[in-house]
């Protein structure tokens, strides 16, 4: 593989490339929130109820970072080459099947799908600008590639929005077709070089299955608590079994004889920081792109194509702000983008929390551009950050773990949200049980913002007394 760090420019193809993984990455993340503002659409069409629909989100999420588990071995064993075209390939075939699917079945295996393409093509956009991009640029260009991650979610609800009330759910496919054609084009071009070579290091389908098996565990018990209540048996069971894996989780990761990550690169506080924050903050993004739209739709009454707008002028604010903040970061350091991120995603939190009950339309949309400016501030800060804690190999093992707990973020959020609201309507309406559940969903992300910032508050004493 050919590295361009150690130069201040960077070659076109790296450009490229680059945009070609970003735009597979795009597609996948922007139909995955797409999908949330046609649910209403779906539960009426297809028969299926609020705790079957979100597995259209959920599963989605939870397979993406199964997948991601195994990036930090597929990007050292084959060529970027070769994992984009794959990539690409199961996009399309996701796309297509979704696109006719008769049935609910055959629409989530479509998405299954696309989570592949997803799970592969994030890493590997991070990965290029990791081992491409020249030092000095590197807060920049990582907080363009992070545009990309947290500008999907953000336009997904208004995209599904619009083309699912002047058409059908289905034109959301239809409608990502050309720029797969765009992807594929600018990877034949740009993509190149050879793979890093796993040194005869043996892939860990222990681990891996594990790993899927206990994260699936901890989704199906947070939708076993929306179905059942959070006091049920149904609910107490499986949340033990959930933490029994996780200790057999805990346990594999000190003694296994093999790994899916370097898991010593853990042992640097900051980034495990780092980490906390690019999981919290993406928890908290995904949460919302699930709970305001149907907010929107159950309570206010307010079409799919209203319910996806009122989320754009923050979206593009964030994307406004993800570059300049990145620009931040390459001349001051990451503690004020940080820290200015944890701070506003903690105003914004109590804010929505404290006004639940006197939403409008544009209340919402003025709470979410501020949640946005603070999520932009930090998401891509964190990982550029996190990226100069290790170097040579170990940027693979940093970029597969903080792009898989990204995922599971989101998975998690979305399961947790939905099973919240799902819960309360075991005993009362509809309207009732999304504005009271939707305001326990705000309380909770809003404990997630301040034990972001109360960990980068930490970390910054202790860089300052240089402890």
């Amino acid at each position: 593989m050919v590295f361009f760090m150690q130069s201040n420019t960077v070659p076109v193809k790296t450009k490229v490339s680059i945009l070609a993984a970003g735009l597979l990455s795009f597609i996948g993340i922007l139909v995955e929130t797409s999908m949330t503002v046609t649910f209403p659409t779906l539960m009426r069409t297809m028969h299926v109820s609020l705790a079957t629909v979100q597995w259209l989100t959920t599963a989605y999420l939870l397979l993406v970072t199964i997948v991601m588990s195994s990036t930090a071995f597929v990007l050292k064993r084959f060529t970027f080459r070769r994992l984009f075209f794959f990539a690409d390939l199961m996009s399309l075939a996701g796309t297509i099947t979704a696109m006719v699917a008769p049935n609910f079945a055959l629409l989530l295996a479509g998405r299954m799908l696309q989570a592949v393409a997803t799970g592969i093509a994030t890493p590997l956009m991070f990965q290029l600008v990791f081992t491409r991009i020249p030092f000095k640029q590197i807060g920049l260009w990582t907080g363009l590639a992070s545009v990309i991650v947290s500008l999907a979610p953000a336009l997904g609800p208004t995209y599904g929005g619009i083309l699912t009330s002047l058409w059908s759910w289905r034109a959301i496919f239809i409608g990502i077709l050309p720029v797969l054609v765009a992807a594929t084009l600018l990877g034949a071009y740009g993509l190149h070089g050879a793979a890093l070579g796993t040194q005869g290091q043996q892939f860990d389908f222990g681990g891996l299955a594990l790993l899927g098996i206990t994260f699936t565990s901890l989704v199906w018990t947070l939708n076993l608590a929306g179905t059942h209540g959070w006091i049920s048996a149904n609910f107490g069971m499986s949340m033990f079994v959930a933490m029994l894996l996780v200790a057999s989780m805990t346990w594999y990761a000190r003694r296994g004889q093999r790994h899916l990550f370097d898991y010593s690169i853990l042992k640097n506080g900051v980034l495990r920081q780092r980490l906390l924050q690019y999981f919290g903050l993406q928890l908290i993004n995904i949460g919302l792109s699930f709970v305001l739209p149907l907010f929107a739709q159950d309570v206010l009454h307010a079409s799919p194509m209203s319910a996806g707008l009122m989320l754009l002028p923050g979206a593009l604010v964030g994307a406004i702000v993800a570059p300049l903040a990145g620009k931040i970061y390459d001349r001051r350091g990451a503690t004020m983008p940080l820290l200015t991120s944890a701070s506003l995603a903690a105003l914004a939190m109590l804010l929505f929390a404290t006004l639940t009950h006197h939403f409008t339309i544009g209340v919402i949309a003025a709470l979410y551009m501020v949640l946005r400016v603070g999520f932009n501030s930090g998401f891509g800060t964190a990982v550029s950050d996190a990226s100069l804690q290790v170097a040579g190999p170990q940027k693979a093992d940093q970029n597969s773990m903080f792009s898989m707990m990204q995922q599971f973020a989101g998975s998690l959020g979305t399961s947790l949200m939905s099973a919240v609201i799902a819960a309360k309507t075991l005993h009362s309406s509809t309207i009732a049980a999304t504005v009271n559940g939707s305001q326990i969903d705000f309380w909770l992300l809003f404990g997630v913002a301040v034990a972001i910032l109360g960990t980068g508050l930490w970390v910054a004493k202790k860089k300052k007394t240089g402890l």
